[in-house]
């Protein structure tokens, strides 16, 4: 028994050789073998590094019975999946995992969520649903599961968790090749602990004896313990090895950046249409849009179906949404401009946007709109609404509306269309003017959703009092405009 009352069964991680201790011998021998003569004057994309080594554990045995902070759980959309890994997570958690668990209301692939670990050693578990894996659409299949590890890593950074155990996310049932499935997973624990090492304590492997093999031929590519393994693993490694974060690298979706955006290089022979459309701008918002010029080019060609359009718009939210989760925001958060409140009369979530704590001039608009998916993903999967309190603002706090249309443009389709009113309180003449050619003219499908509110109690016949965190400055201005009429709930951190 542990301190903490832990069965024996339970296996303690810092009880565990580190990466560094193993031999490496044979795998030097291995590694030989496939390559005569290395270049010792080139380096590995990932250079030998005994501190990070010293955090990796490569461990043949159930994840379940891990004693560490977190241990990583593979299932399905609905988390019901009855794989090997999550029945004994399951039947070593005991029957109060299955009640949170219906709480969570299911995981997206590539998502990342968290329970308490219940009856287990780990004081919690991450659930994630790796892709199922079909050969025509491995592009697809290899940025989910990237998402997965990416996400869990994510997670365990924002909880300030020590330790994480890895199962292998990409469960036989879903057909990914276990081979192609380690390099991704490797190489994505590595670039994070590059950038986030300090945040993590140990990450560990827990593999089966067949899962172990694959492990421990892929492990020297990633994480060499000497020069002389990083210079053997060299040539073994494979052409993708991902970008600075280990996410996949997709040839056709990389984009061209123009010295001078705009203007057409000296020695182009492209005339007419194919001129005007093959430049794309260097600002933030075109580096994730992917190629944005070939997309437009089909467009216009009417060689892009409506399907395609969809199904391409879907994959540069998903990029931003990874961004998003993997980004630090908290300076945009701590200006409480955006936050989740009750329910209006219909049971609708009330999310209220804050005006006045907008400091547009002063803030990077990119990380906003990062802020504003991260919070949002979530929300907008079932029907909500927003209040907008534009009291008191000024046009230090207006936002562009170049940069509402790129916000529309970049949404998930959910966002739109479970989005059922916006209620703009405190409107000004300037405002509904303005607001009424950016709806009229620049989006489509918004106009009607808008709702001018000028009193609170006006507010009220939608949305109960009790149900909005007010900031104190709205109550107040209210009340000496309009008289005061109830006494308000307000936010006391606002």
């Amino acid at each position: 028994m542990d301190p903490l009352g832990a069965p024996s069964q339970f296996v303690d991680i810092d009880s565990l050789p580190a990466w560094n201790d193993y031999s490496e011998a044979d795998q030097l021998d291995s590694l030989k073998t496939q390559v005569e003569k290395p270049q010792l004057d080139i380096r590995s994309p990932f250079p030998y590094r005994k501190d990070i080594n010293a955090k990796i554990i490569l461990w043949k045995g159930n994840v379940a019975l891990l004693n560490c902070t977190a241990i990583v759980n593979t299932s399905n959309e609905s988390l019901t999946d009855k794989n090997v890994v999550s029945e004994s997570i399951f039947v070593h958690a005991g029957p109060n995992l299955r009640d949170e668990l219906q709480k969570l209301k299911g995981c997206r692939t590539g998502e990342a969520k968290l329970t308490k670990g219940f009856n287990l050693a780990a004081r919690f578990i991450i659930h994630t649903v790796g892709p199922k894996y079909k050969s025509r659409y491995r592009t697809a299949a290899e940025s989910s599961l990237y998402s997965c590890y990416r996400n869990v890593l994510q997670l365990a950074k924002e909880q300030a968790m020590s330790s994480v155990g890895f199962c292998v996310i990409n469960s036989v049932k879903r057909g990914y090749p276990l081979e192609d499935a380690t390099h991704i997973a490797l190489r994505t624990v590595r670039r994070f602990l590059e950038i986030h090492g300090e945040t993590l304590e140990k990450v560990v492997f827990a593999v089966s004896e067949l899962e172990q093999a694959t492990y421990q031929k892929l492990l020297p590519l990633y994480f060499p313990r000497s020069l002389e393994e990083e210079c053997h693993s060299l040539p073994c490694l494979p052409a993708d090895i991902g970008n600075s974060e280990g996410e996949p690298v997709v040839p056709e979706r990389q984009i061209r950046i123009s010295e001078k955006p705009g203007a057409p290089d000296d020695n182009s022979d492209e005339e007419g249409l194919e001129a005007d459309i093959s430049f794309i701008g260097s600002h933030a918002f075109a580096r994730m849009e992917g190629d944005v010029d070939k997309q437009r080019r089909l467009i216009l060609q009417g060689q892009l179906s409506e399907a395609a359009l969809q199904k391409q718009h879907q994959r540069n939210y998903n990029r931003w949404l990874c961004q998003a989760r993997a980004e630090d925001l908290s300076d945009v958060a701590s200006l409480k401009a955006l936050y989740q409140t009750g329910v209006d009369n219909c049971g609708r979530t009330v999310m209220v946007v804050v005006g006045r704590n907008i400091p547009v001039t002063l803030i990077d608009m990119e990380k906003a709109l990062l802020y504003f998916i991260h919070v949002m993903d979530h929300i907008a999967v079932k029907e909500y609404v927003i209040v907008y309190f534009h009291t008191l603002t000024s046009d230090y706090n207006h936002l562009d509306s170049d940069f509402l249309k790129k916000l529309y443009d970049v949404v998930d389709i959910k966002y739109k269309r479970n989005l059922k009113a916006v209620y703009f309180v405190h409107p000004t003449f300037r405002s509904k003017v303005s607001t009424w050619f950016f709806t009229t003219f620049t989006v489509s499908g918004l106009k009607d959703k808008i709702h001018y509110v000028e009193n609170l109690q006006q507010l009220f016949t939608a949305i109960p009092p009790e149900q909005i965190d007010f900031p104190p400055f709205v109550l107040e201005y209210d009340a000496r405009e309009n008289g005061p009429y109830y006494s308000y709930p307000s936010s006391p951190d606002l």
